[in-house]
Protein backbone atom coordinates (compact mmCIF):
# COMPACT_ATOMS: atom_id res chain seq x y z
CA UNK A 1 0.00 0.00 0.00
CA UNK A 2 1.20 3.53 -0.65
CA UNK A 3 1.30 6.33 1.86
CA UNK A 4 -0.67 9.53 1.67
CA UNK A 5 0.27 11.98 -1.03
CA UNK A 6 2.82 13.87 1.04
CA UNK A 7 4.94 16.70 -0.33
CA UNK A 8 8.57 16.46 0.84
CA UNK A 9 11.77 18.44 0.34
CA UNK A 10 13.55 17.68 -2.91
CA UNK A 11 16.64 15.60 -2.28
CA UNK A 12 20.01 17.25 -2.31
CA UNK A 13 20.95 16.24 -5.84
CA UNK A 14 17.48 17.03 -7.14
CA UNK A 15 17.34 13.59 -8.76
CA UNK A 16 14.74 10.83 -8.78
CA UNK A 17 15.49 7.20 -8.09
CA UNK A 18 13.92 5.24 -10.94
CA UNK A 19 13.58 2.15 -8.73
CA UNK A 20 11.20 3.97 -6.39
CA UNK A 21 7.51 3.63 -7.07
CA UNK A 22 6.56 6.53 -4.80
CA UNK A 23 8.39 9.72 -5.64
CA UNK A 24 8.32 13.00 -3.77
CA UNK A 25 7.78 16.57 -4.87
CA UNK A 26 8.95 19.87 -3.44
CA UNK A 27 7.54 21.36 -0.27
CA UNK A 28 5.61 24.06 -2.13
CA UNK A 29 1.84 23.86 -1.65
CA UNK A 30 0.50 21.20 -4.01
CA UNK A 31 -2.14 22.44 -6.42
CA UNK A 32 -4.64 20.66 -8.53
CA UNK A 33 -6.63 21.78 -11.49
CA UNK A 34 -8.65 19.98 -14.05
CA UNK A 35 -6.41 19.75 -17.09
CA UNK A 36 -6.85 22.51 -19.63
CA UNK A 37 -7.98 21.01 -22.93
CA UNK A 38 -4.39 20.62 -24.03
CA UNK A 39 -2.38 21.56 -20.95
CA UNK A 40 -0.57 18.27 -21.07
CA UNK A 41 0.94 19.27 -24.40
CA UNK A 42 3.26 21.73 -22.65
CA UNK A 43 6.77 20.82 -23.57
CA UNK A 44 8.82 23.43 -21.82
CA UNK A 45 12.50 22.60 -21.38
CA UNK A 46 13.45 21.18 -18.01
CA UNK A 47 16.68 23.16 -17.82
CA UNK A 48 18.11 26.15 -19.59
CA UNK A 49 21.22 25.36 -21.63
CA UNK A 50 24.43 26.73 -20.17
CA UNK A 51 26.57 29.06 -22.24
CA UNK A 52 28.86 27.27 -24.63
CA UNK A 53 32.59 27.41 -23.91
CA UNK A 54 35.71 26.38 -25.70
CA UNK A 55 37.88 23.51 -24.61
CA UNK A 56 41.14 24.25 -22.81
CA UNK A 57 43.16 22.93 -25.74
CA UNK A 58 41.78 25.70 -27.93
CA UNK A 59 40.27 23.25 -30.40
CA UNK A 60 37.14 25.34 -30.62
CA UNK A 61 34.94 22.32 -29.84
CA UNK A 62 32.39 23.36 -27.18
CA UNK A 63 32.77 21.64 -23.83
CA UNK A 64 29.54 20.15 -22.56
CA UNK A 65 28.46 21.26 -19.11
CA UNK A 66 27.53 18.78 -16.42
CA UNK A 67 23.85 19.54 -16.96
CA UNK A 68 24.13 18.99 -20.68
CA UNK A 69 25.93 15.69 -20.15
CA UNK A 70 23.23 14.62 -17.73
CA UNK A 71 20.56 15.71 -20.19
CA UNK A 72 22.19 13.73 -22.98
CA UNK A 73 22.45 10.65 -20.79
CA UNK A 74 18.77 10.89 -19.83
CA UNK A 75 17.86 11.24 -23.49
CA UNK A 76 19.87 8.13 -24.32
CA UNK A 77 18.26 6.12 -21.49
CA UNK A 78 14.78 7.25 -22.53
CA UNK A 79 15.41 6.21 -26.12
CA UNK A 80 16.64 2.77 -25.02
CA UNK A 81 13.65 2.31 -22.71
CA UNK A 82 11.22 3.29 -25.46
CA UNK A 83 12.72 0.72 -27.83
CA UNK A 84 12.56 -1.92 -25.11
CA UNK A 85 8.90 -1.13 -24.45
CA UNK A 86 8.20 -1.35 -28.18
CA UNK A 87 9.59 -4.89 -28.21
CA UNK A 88 7.61 -5.76 -25.07
CA UNK A 89 4.43 -4.55 -26.75
CA UNK A 90 4.90 -7.25 -29.39
CA UNK A 91 5.21 -9.84 -26.64
CA UNK A 92 2.05 -8.42 -25.08
CA UNK A 93 0.21 -9.10 -28.33
CA UNK A 94 1.65 -12.61 -28.67
CA UNK A 95 0.79 -13.49 -25.06
CA UNK A 96 -2.69 -11.93 -25.40
CA UNK A 97 -2.02 -9.83 -22.30
CA UNK A 98 -4.51 -6.93 -22.01
CA UNK A 99 -2.91 -3.80 -20.54
CA UNK A 100 -4.52 -0.67 -19.08
CA UNK A 101 -2.29 2.30 -18.22
CA UNK A 102 -3.90 5.36 -16.69
CA UNK A 103 -2.61 8.75 -15.62
CA UNK A 104 -4.12 10.86 -12.86
CA UNK A 105 -2.69 13.87 -11.05
CA UNK A 106 -2.44 17.62 -10.95
CA UNK A 107 -3.59 19.70 -13.88
CA UNK A 108 -0.78 20.49 -16.36
CA UNK A 109 1.40 17.77 -14.82
CA UNK A 110 2.12 16.18 -18.19
CA UNK A 111 -0.27 13.26 -18.52
CA UNK A 112 -0.64 13.55 -22.28
CA UNK A 113 3.05 14.27 -22.73
CA UNK A 114 4.06 11.12 -20.85
CA UNK A 115 1.61 8.94 -22.76
CA UNK A 116 3.15 10.32 -25.94
CA UNK A 117 6.58 9.22 -24.74
CA UNK A 118 5.27 5.78 -23.74
CA UNK A 119 3.74 4.99 -27.11
CA UNK A 120 6.52 6.43 -29.26
CA UNK A 121 7.98 3.04 -30.23
CA UNK A 122 4.77 0.97 -29.93
CA UNK A 123 2.95 -0.20 -33.05
CA UNK A 124 -0.07 2.16 -33.19
CA UNK A 125 -2.28 -0.73 -34.27
CA UNK A 126 -1.89 -2.22 -30.81
CA UNK A 127 -3.28 0.53 -28.60
CA UNK A 128 -5.86 3.27 -28.15
CA UNK A 129 -5.62 6.49 -26.15
CA UNK A 130 -8.68 7.87 -24.35
CA UNK A 131 -9.15 11.27 -22.73
CA UNK A 132 -11.81 11.28 -20.02
CA UNK A 133 -13.72 14.47 -19.37
CA UNK A 134 -17.08 15.28 -17.78
CA UNK A 135 -19.90 12.91 -18.67
CA UNK A 136 -21.95 13.95 -21.66
CA UNK A 137 -25.72 14.26 -21.48
CA UNK A 138 -26.06 10.86 -23.16
CA UNK A 139 -23.52 9.21 -20.83
CA UNK A 140 -25.48 10.45 -17.83
CA UNK A 141 -28.40 8.30 -18.99
CA UNK A 142 -26.39 5.11 -18.44
CA UNK A 143 -24.63 3.56 -15.43
CA UNK A 144 -21.51 5.42 -14.28
CA UNK A 145 -19.06 2.67 -15.26
CA UNK A 146 -20.49 1.91 -18.71
CA UNK A 147 -18.27 4.36 -20.55
CA UNK A 148 -15.19 2.73 -19.03
CA UNK A 149 -16.26 -0.85 -19.73
CA UNK A 150 -16.73 0.19 -23.36
CA UNK A 151 -13.05 1.17 -23.54
CA UNK A 152 -11.33 -1.89 -22.07
CA UNK A 153 -8.82 -3.35 -24.55
CA UNK A 154 -8.97 -6.69 -26.28
CA UNK A 155 -6.60 -9.37 -25.04
CA UNK A 156 -3.17 -8.52 -26.44
CA UNK A 157 -3.86 -4.80 -26.80
CA UNK A 158 -3.30 -1.71 -24.65
CA UNK A 159 -5.52 1.19 -23.56
CA UNK A 160 -4.07 4.46 -22.26
CA UNK A 161 -6.18 6.90 -20.26
CA UNK A 162 -5.58 10.62 -19.77
CA UNK A 163 -7.66 10.70 -16.61
CA UNK A 164 -9.93 7.76 -15.98
CA UNK A 165 -12.72 6.45 -13.76
CA UNK A 166 -10.91 8.18 -10.91
CA UNK A 167 -12.17 11.48 -12.26
CA UNK A 168 -15.57 10.53 -10.82
CA UNK A 169 -14.18 10.50 -7.25
CA UNK A 170 -11.84 13.51 -7.59
CA UNK A 171 -12.49 16.35 -10.05
CA UNK A 172 -16.17 15.42 -10.46
CA UNK A 173 -16.69 15.95 -6.74
CA UNK A 174 -16.40 19.68 -7.30
CA UNK A 175 -18.48 19.73 -10.48
CA UNK A 176 -21.37 17.46 -9.49
CA UNK A 177 -21.13 17.72 -5.68
CA UNK A 178 -22.21 14.12 -4.95
CA UNK A 179 -22.91 13.29 -1.31
CA UNK A 180 -20.78 10.92 0.77
CA UNK A 181 -23.06 7.96 0.06
CA UNK A 182 -22.64 8.47 -3.68
CA UNK A 183 -18.85 8.87 -3.37
CA UNK A 184 -18.65 5.63 -1.37
CA UNK A 185 -20.73 3.85 -4.02
CA UNK A 186 -18.41 5.12 -6.75
CA UNK A 187 -15.36 3.83 -4.91
CA UNK A 188 -17.01 0.40 -4.56
CA UNK A 189 -17.77 0.31 -8.27
CA UNK A 190 -14.19 1.23 -9.13
CA UNK A 191 -12.83 -1.53 -6.91
CA UNK A 192 -15.26 -4.05 -8.45
CA UNK A 193 -14.29 -2.93 -11.95
CA UNK A 194 -10.55 -3.24 -11.37
CA UNK A 195 -10.73 -6.51 -9.46
CA UNK A 196 -12.87 -8.16 -12.16
CA UNK A 197 -10.44 -7.05 -14.86
CA UNK A 198 -7.42 -8.16 -12.83
CA UNK A 199 -9.02 -11.55 -12.18
CA UNK A 200 -9.51 -11.88 -15.93
CA UNK A 201 -5.80 -11.31 -16.53
CA UNK A 202 -5.68 -7.58 -17.20
CA UNK A 203 -2.56 -5.68 -16.16
CA UNK A 204 -3.58 -2.35 -14.63
CA UNK A 205 -0.91 0.32 -14.15
CA UNK A 206 -1.97 3.53 -12.38
CA UNK A 207 0.31 6.59 -12.38
CA UNK A 208 -0.29 9.60 -10.17
CA UNK A 209 1.68 12.67 -11.29
CA UNK A 210 2.75 15.09 -8.58
CA UNK A 211 3.21 18.77 -9.26
CA UNK A 212 3.68 21.65 -6.83
CA UNK A 213 1.33 24.58 -6.79
CA UNK A 214 4.21 26.84 -7.73
CA UNK A 215 5.12 24.80 -10.80
CA UNK A 216 1.50 24.46 -11.86
CA UNK A 217 1.03 28.22 -11.71
CA UNK A 218 4.22 28.69 -13.70
CA UNK A 219 2.95 26.40 -16.46
CA UNK A 220 -0.46 28.03 -16.58
CA UNK A 221 1.08 31.51 -16.80
CA UNK A 222 3.45 30.43 -19.56
CA UNK A 223 0.51 29.14 -21.58
CA UNK A 224 -1.40 32.36 -21.06
CA UNK A 225 1.53 34.52 -22.21
CA UNK A 226 1.54 32.76 -25.57
CA UNK A 227 -1.29 33.89 -27.84
CA UNK A 228 -1.29 30.50 -29.55
CA UNK A 229 -1.87 28.60 -26.29
CA UNK A 230 -3.69 31.06 -24.02
CA UNK A 231 -7.04 29.45 -24.88
CA UNK A 232 -5.93 26.29 -23.10
CA UNK A 233 -6.18 27.88 -19.65
CA UNK A 234 -9.73 28.60 -18.52
CA UNK A 235 -11.38 30.19 -15.53
CA UNK A 236 -12.22 26.70 -14.32
CA UNK A 237 -8.52 25.80 -14.35
CA UNK A 238 -7.67 28.69 -12.08
CA UNK A 239 -10.63 27.88 -9.83
CA UNK A 240 -9.39 24.31 -9.42
CA UNK A 241 -5.92 25.70 -8.80
CA UNK A 242 -7.26 27.98 -6.07
CA UNK A 243 -8.89 24.99 -4.32
CA UNK A 244 -5.77 22.84 -4.30
CA UNK A 245 -6.25 21.88 -0.63
CA UNK A 246 -9.63 20.36 -1.41
CA UNK A 247 -8.22 18.49 -4.39
CA UNK A 248 -5.26 17.27 -2.38
CA UNK A 249 -7.67 15.73 0.11
CA UNK A 250 -9.63 14.06 -2.71
CA UNK A 251 -6.49 12.63 -4.31
CA UNK A 252 -5.15 11.41 -0.99
CA UNK A 253 -8.41 9.57 -0.30
CA UNK A 254 -8.38 8.16 -3.84
CA UNK A 255 -4.93 6.63 -3.41
CA UNK A 256 -5.61 5.30 0.09
CA UNK A 257 -8.90 3.65 -0.83
CA UNK A 258 -7.93 2.11 -4.17
CA UNK A 259 -4.30 1.01 -3.86
CA UNK A 260 -4.36 -2.77 -4.30
CA UNK A 261 -1.74 -5.39 -5.04
CA UNK A 262 -3.48 -6.15 -8.34
CA UNK A 263 -3.79 -2.43 -9.27
CA UNK A 264 -1.21 -0.40 -7.31
CA UNK A 265 -0.64 3.33 -7.52
CA UNK A 266 2.74 4.55 -8.76
CA UNK A 267 3.50 8.13 -7.75
CA UNK A 268 5.78 10.20 -9.97
CA UNK A 269 7.33 13.64 -9.42
CA UNK A 270 6.47 15.40 -12.68
CA UNK A 271 8.43 18.66 -12.29
CA UNK A 272 11.34 17.37 -14.39
CA UNK A 273 9.82 16.00 -17.57
CA UNK A 274 12.80 13.88 -18.60
CA UNK A 275 13.21 12.21 -15.23
CA UNK A 276 9.47 11.61 -15.00
CA UNK A 277 9.52 10.10 -18.50
CA UNK A 278 12.33 7.71 -17.63
CA UNK A 279 10.63 6.71 -14.37
CA UNK A 280 7.33 6.00 -16.12
CA UNK A 281 9.04 4.02 -18.88
CA UNK A 282 11.12 1.92 -16.49
CA UNK A 283 8.18 1.23 -14.20
CA UNK A 284 5.99 0.20 -17.15
CA UNK A 285 8.73 -2.09 -18.48
CA UNK A 286 9.15 -3.75 -15.08
CA UNK A 287 5.41 -4.29 -14.56
CA UNK A 288 4.75 -5.56 -18.09
CA UNK A 289 7.76 -7.90 -17.89
CA UNK A 290 6.49 -9.26 -14.57
CA UNK A 291 2.97 -9.74 -15.90
CA UNK A 292 4.26 -11.63 -18.94
CA UNK A 293 6.31 -13.92 -16.70
CA UNK A 294 3.30 -14.61 -14.47
CA UNK A 295 1.12 -15.27 -17.49
CA UNK A 296 3.52 -17.92 -18.72
CA UNK A 297 3.76 -19.66 -15.34
CA UNK A 298 1.03 -22.00 -14.02
CA UNK A 299 -0.83 -20.52 -11.09
CA UNK A 300 -3.35 -21.82 -8.55
CA UNK A 301 -6.91 -20.58 -8.36
CA UNK A 302 -7.19 -17.16 -6.75
CA UNK A 303 -8.87 -17.50 -3.36
CA UNK A 304 -9.72 -13.81 -3.45
CA UNK A 305 -11.40 -14.12 -6.84
CA UNK A 306 -13.47 -17.14 -5.80
CA UNK A 307 -14.65 -15.68 -2.51
CA UNK A 308 -18.34 -14.73 -2.48
CA UNK A 309 -19.10 -11.27 -1.14
CA UNK A 310 -20.49 -11.71 2.36
CA UNK A 311 -22.43 -8.44 2.06
CA UNK A 312 -24.59 -9.95 -0.71
CA UNK A 313 -26.72 -12.74 0.72
CA UNK A 314 -28.88 -14.72 -1.77
CA UNK A 315 -32.41 -15.66 -0.80
CA UNK A 316 -33.69 -19.26 -0.67
CA UNK A 317 -35.35 -20.60 -3.82
CA UNK A 318 -36.82 -24.05 -4.58
CA UNK A 319 -34.90 -26.61 -6.60
CA UNK A 320 -36.31 -27.21 -10.05
CA UNK A 321 -37.28 -30.80 -9.22
CA UNK A 322 -39.52 -29.51 -6.42
CA UNK A 323 -41.51 -27.14 -8.63
CA UNK A 324 -45.06 -28.23 -9.53
CA UNK A 325 -45.41 -27.75 -13.29
CA UNK A 326 -49.10 -28.64 -13.49
CA UNK A 327 -50.71 -25.14 -13.23
CA UNK A 328 -52.84 -24.14 -16.22
CA UNK A 329 -55.19 -21.29 -17.10
CA UNK A 330 -58.61 -21.27 -18.73
CA UNK A 331 -58.36 -19.94 -22.33
CA UNK A 332 -61.10 -17.31 -21.80
CA UNK A 333 -59.49 -16.06 -18.60
CA UNK A 334 -56.14 -16.03 -20.41
CA UNK A 335 -57.44 -13.67 -23.11
CA UNK A 336 -59.05 -11.33 -20.58
CA UNK A 337 -55.99 -11.23 -18.33
CA UNK A 338 -53.63 -10.80 -21.26
CA UNK A 339 -55.53 -7.72 -22.46
CA UNK A 340 -55.81 -6.23 -18.96
CA UNK A 341 -52.16 -6.79 -18.06
CA UNK A 342 -50.82 -5.50 -21.37
CA UNK A 343 -52.86 -2.30 -21.00
CA UNK A 344 -51.57 -1.84 -17.46
CA UNK A 345 -48.02 -2.52 -18.61
CA UNK A 346 -48.36 0.18 -21.27
CA UNK A 347 -49.31 2.74 -18.62
CA UNK A 348 -46.46 1.65 -16.39
CA UNK A 349 -44.00 1.87 -19.28
CA UNK A 350 -44.95 5.53 -19.61
CA UNK A 351 -44.27 5.99 -15.91
CA UNK A 352 -40.83 4.41 -16.32
CA UNK A 353 -40.03 6.87 -19.10
CA UNK A 354 -41.31 9.91 -17.23
CA UNK A 355 -39.35 9.06 -14.09
CA UNK A 356 -36.26 7.92 -16.03
CA UNK A 357 -36.40 4.53 -14.31
CA UNK A 358 -34.60 1.82 -16.32
CA UNK A 359 -35.75 -1.80 -16.30
CA UNK A 360 -33.87 -5.00 -17.10
CA UNK A 361 -35.77 -8.23 -17.78
CA UNK A 362 -33.82 -11.48 -18.06
CA UNK A 363 -35.24 -14.64 -19.64
CA UNK A 364 -33.51 -17.97 -19.14
CA UNK A 365 -35.00 -21.44 -19.35
CA UNK A 366 -34.97 -24.91 -20.79
CA UNK A 367 -34.81 -25.21 -24.58
CA UNK A 368 -38.36 -24.97 -26.01
CA UNK A 369 -39.71 -23.57 -22.73
CA UNK A 370 -41.42 -20.72 -24.58
CA UNK A 371 -39.13 -17.73 -24.01
CA UNK A 372 -39.80 -16.22 -27.43
CA UNK A 373 -43.59 -16.36 -27.14
CA UNK A 374 -43.44 -15.06 -23.60
CA UNK A 375 -41.30 -12.10 -24.63
CA UNK A 376 -43.67 -11.35 -27.51
CA UNK A 377 -46.65 -11.03 -25.13
CA UNK A 378 -44.63 -8.61 -23.00
CA UNK A 379 -43.51 -6.40 -25.89
CA UNK A 380 -47.07 -6.22 -27.23
CA UNK A 381 -47.84 -4.12 -24.17
CA UNK A 382 -44.88 -1.74 -24.57
CA UNK A 383 -44.19 1.38 -26.59
CA UNK A 384 -41.76 0.13 -29.28
CA UNK A 385 -39.66 3.29 -28.94
CA UNK A 386 -38.81 2.48 -25.35
CA UNK A 387 -37.49 -1.07 -25.31
CA UNK A 388 -34.95 -3.36 -26.97
CA UNK A 389 -34.86 -7.16 -27.06
CA UNK A 390 -31.31 -8.52 -26.90
CA UNK A 391 -31.02 -12.15 -28.05
CA UNK A 392 -27.80 -13.59 -26.65
CA UNK A 393 -25.95 -16.23 -28.64
CA UNK A 394 -22.43 -17.61 -28.44
CA UNK A 395 -19.91 -14.78 -28.10
CA UNK A 396 -18.34 -13.39 -31.26
CA UNK A 397 -14.56 -13.13 -31.75
CA UNK A 398 -14.34 -9.54 -30.38
CA UNK A 399 -16.47 -10.59 -27.40
CA UNK A 400 -14.27 -13.60 -26.67
CA UNK A 401 -11.26 -11.28 -26.56
CA UNK A 402 -12.54 -9.29 -23.59
CA UNK A 403 -13.84 -9.90 -20.08
CA UNK A 404 -17.14 -11.74 -20.59
CA UNK A 405 -19.41 -9.07 -19.05
CA UNK A 406 -18.14 -6.46 -21.54
CA UNK A 407 -20.69 -7.34 -24.21
CA UNK A 408 -23.57 -6.94 -21.76
CA UNK A 409 -22.46 -3.51 -20.59
CA UNK A 410 -22.77 -2.40 -24.23
CA UNK A 411 -26.46 -3.36 -24.42
CA UNK A 412 -27.76 -1.79 -21.20
CA UNK A 413 -30.81 0.46 -21.57
CA UNK A 414 -30.91 4.22 -21.17
CA UNK A 415 -32.73 5.46 -18.11
CA UNK A 416 -36.46 5.29 -18.72
CA UNK A 417 -36.04 2.41 -21.19
CA UNK A 418 -36.38 -1.38 -20.94
CA UNK A 419 -33.85 -4.00 -21.99
CA UNK A 420 -35.13 -7.57 -22.42
CA UNK A 421 -32.54 -10.34 -22.60
CA UNK A 422 -33.38 -13.61 -24.36
CA UNK A 423 -30.62 -15.47 -22.52
CA UNK A 424 -27.99 -13.45 -20.75
CA UNK A 425 -24.77 -13.29 -18.75
CA UNK A 426 -25.91 -16.45 -16.96
CA UNK A 427 -24.60 -18.48 -19.87
CA UNK A 428 -21.26 -18.27 -18.08
CA UNK A 429 -22.46 -20.58 -15.31
CA UNK A 430 -24.56 -22.86 -17.52
CA UNK A 431 -23.55 -23.67 -21.10
CA UNK A 432 -20.02 -22.25 -20.82
CA UNK A 433 -19.48 -24.18 -17.61
CA UNK A 434 -20.92 -27.48 -18.85
CA UNK A 435 -19.42 -27.37 -22.35
CA UNK A 436 -15.98 -26.35 -21.06
CA UNK A 437 -15.93 -22.98 -22.83
CA UNK A 438 -14.42 -21.36 -19.73
CA UNK A 439 -12.13 -22.54 -16.95
CA UNK A 440 -13.31 -23.77 -13.58
CA UNK A 441 -11.95 -20.63 -11.93
CA UNK A 442 -13.79 -18.42 -14.42
CA UNK A 443 -17.23 -19.93 -13.85
CA UNK A 444 -16.73 -20.20 -10.10
CA UNK A 445 -15.93 -16.52 -9.71
CA UNK A 446 -18.75 -15.56 -12.10
CA UNK A 447 -21.40 -15.87 -9.37
CA UNK A 448 -19.81 -13.05 -7.39
CA UNK A 449 -19.09 -11.01 -10.53
CA UNK A 450 -22.71 -11.29 -11.65
CA UNK A 451 -24.02 -10.32 -8.23
CA UNK A 452 -21.81 -7.23 -8.24
CA UNK A 453 -22.85 -6.40 -11.80
CA UNK A 454 -26.54 -6.58 -10.91
CA UNK A 455 -25.99 -4.74 -7.63
CA UNK A 456 -24.36 -1.93 -9.59
CA UNK A 457 -27.32 -1.77 -11.97
CA UNK A 458 -29.77 -1.66 -9.09
CA UNK A 459 -27.71 1.09 -7.46
CA UNK A 460 -28.04 3.03 -10.70
CA UNK A 461 -31.81 2.75 -10.28
CA UNK A 462 -32.74 -0.15 -12.55
CA UNK A 463 -35.57 -2.54 -11.77
CA UNK A 464 -34.15 -6.03 -12.36
CA UNK A 465 -36.34 -9.10 -12.72
CA UNK A 466 -35.19 -12.55 -13.86
CA UNK A 467 -37.35 -15.41 -15.13
CA UNK A 468 -36.43 -19.07 -15.35
CA UNK A 469 -38.95 -20.84 -17.61
CA UNK A 470 -39.17 -24.48 -16.57
CA UNK A 471 -40.75 -27.41 -18.39
CA UNK A 472 -40.38 -31.11 -17.74
CA UNK A 473 -38.49 -33.52 -19.97
CA UNK A 474 -41.62 -35.07 -21.46
CA UNK A 475 -43.04 -31.69 -22.49
CA UNK A 476 -39.73 -30.73 -24.05
CA UNK A 477 -39.77 -33.89 -26.18
CA UNK A 478 -43.29 -33.08 -27.39
CA UNK A 479 -42.20 -29.58 -28.43
CA UNK A 480 -38.96 -30.77 -30.04
CA UNK A 481 -40.88 -33.33 -32.09
CA UNK A 482 -43.45 -30.74 -33.14
CA UNK A 483 -40.70 -28.39 -34.28
CA UNK A 484 -38.96 -31.12 -36.21
CA UNK A 485 -42.14 -32.18 -38.00
CA UNK A 486 -43.46 -28.68 -38.78
CA UNK A 487 -41.67 -27.01 -41.72
CA UNK A 488 -42.21 -23.44 -40.52
CA UNK A 489 -40.82 -24.35 -37.09
CA UNK A 490 -37.82 -26.43 -38.13
CA UNK A 491 -35.47 -23.44 -37.83
CA UNK A 492 -36.11 -23.55 -34.09
CA UNK A 493 -34.58 -27.00 -33.56
CA UNK A 494 -30.87 -27.81 -33.91
CA UNK A 495 -28.50 -30.66 -33.17
CA UNK A 496 -27.30 -28.65 -30.19
CA UNK A 497 -30.79 -28.76 -28.68
CA UNK A 498 -30.80 -32.56 -28.80
CA UNK A 499 -27.28 -32.67 -27.38
CA UNK A 500 -28.28 -30.42 -24.48
CA UNK A 501 -31.30 -32.62 -23.82
CA UNK A 502 -28.98 -35.59 -23.35
CA UNK A 503 -27.26 -33.60 -20.58
CA UNK A 504 -30.50 -32.64 -18.85
CA UNK A 505 -29.34 -33.60 -15.36
CA UNK A 506 -26.06 -31.68 -15.70
CA UNK A 507 -27.91 -28.56 -16.78
CA UNK A 508 -30.45 -28.91 -13.99
CA UNK A 509 -27.67 -29.12 -11.39
CA UNK A 510 -26.00 -26.04 -12.89
CA UNK A 511 -29.27 -24.10 -12.91
CA UNK A 512 -30.04 -25.01 -9.30
CA UNK A 513 -26.64 -23.70 -8.23
CA UNK A 514 -27.10 -20.56 -10.31
CA UNK A 515 -30.49 -19.84 -8.77
CA UNK A 516 -29.21 -20.54 -5.27
CA UNK A 517 -26.22 -18.19 -5.54
CA UNK A 518 -27.74 -15.29 -7.49
CA UNK A 519 -31.31 -14.94 -6.18
CA UNK A 520 -30.96 -11.58 -4.44
CA UNK A 521 -33.31 -8.90 -3.12
CA UNK A 522 -32.09 -6.45 -5.76
CA UNK A 523 -32.26 -8.93 -8.68
CA UNK A 524 -34.67 -11.75 -7.83
CA UNK A 525 -35.28 -14.94 -9.78
CA UNK A 526 -38.78 -16.23 -10.47
CA UNK A 527 -39.32 -19.82 -11.60
CA UNK A 528 -42.11 -19.81 -14.18
CA UNK A 529 -44.09 -23.05 -14.56
CA UNK A 530 -44.17 -23.30 -18.35
CA UNK A 531 -45.72 -26.64 -19.31
CA UNK A 532 -48.76 -24.46 -20.06
CA UNK A 533 -47.45 -21.56 -22.17
CA UNK A 534 -50.51 -19.40 -21.53
CA UNK A 535 -50.17 -19.77 -17.78
CA UNK A 536 -46.46 -18.85 -18.02
CA UNK A 537 -47.22 -15.69 -20.02
CA UNK A 538 -49.80 -14.45 -17.55
CA UNK A 539 -47.55 -15.17 -14.58
CA UNK A 540 -44.63 -13.21 -16.03
CA UNK A 541 -46.88 -10.26 -16.94
CA UNK A 542 -48.29 -10.17 -13.41
CA UNK A 543 -44.79 -10.24 -11.96
CA UNK A 544 -43.62 -7.45 -14.26
CA UNK A 545 -46.58 -5.25 -13.40
CA UNK A 546 -46.07 -5.96 -9.71
CA UNK A 547 -42.36 -5.11 -9.85
CA UNK A 548 -42.99 -1.72 -11.47
CA UNK A 549 -45.87 -0.91 -9.12
CA UNK A 550 -43.62 -1.75 -6.18
CA UNK A 551 -41.00 0.68 -7.50
CA UNK A 552 -43.69 3.33 -7.93
CA UNK A 553 -44.53 2.94 -4.27
CA UNK A 554 -40.90 3.43 -3.27
CA UNK A 555 -40.57 6.59 -5.34
CA UNK A 556 -43.87 8.16 -4.31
Amino acid sequence: MVDKIIINEENEAGKLDEKELSLSAERDDPGISEDPPAADLINEPDTKPDDESETEDGSGEPELSEKELEKAELKRQISEAQKKLGVLAQRVREAKLPVIILFEGWGASGKGYLIGKLIEEIDPRGFKVYTIGPRTADERRFPLMKRYWEKIPEYGRMSFFVRSWYRDVTVARFEEEPDKKEIDARFREILDFESQLADDGYLIIKFFLRLTKKEQRKRFEKLERNKATSWRVTKADWEHHRRYDDHLHAFTEMVERTDRDYAPWVQIDSKDRRRATLSVLNCTIDLVTGALAMRAAPKPMSKRALRLDETIIPNPIPKLADVDLSPTIDPDLYRKELKRLQERLFDLHNWLYQTKTPMIIVYEGQDAAGKGGNIKRVTEGLDPRGYAVNPVAAPTAPELYRQYLWRFWLTLPKDGHIAIYDRSWYGRVMVEKIEGFCTEEQWKRAYSEINHFEHSLRGWGAIIIKFWLQIDKDEQLVRFTDRQNTPEKQWKITEEDWRNRNRWDEYEDAVNEMLRLTNTDFAPWYIIESNDKRYARIKTLRLLVGAIEKEMGKQS
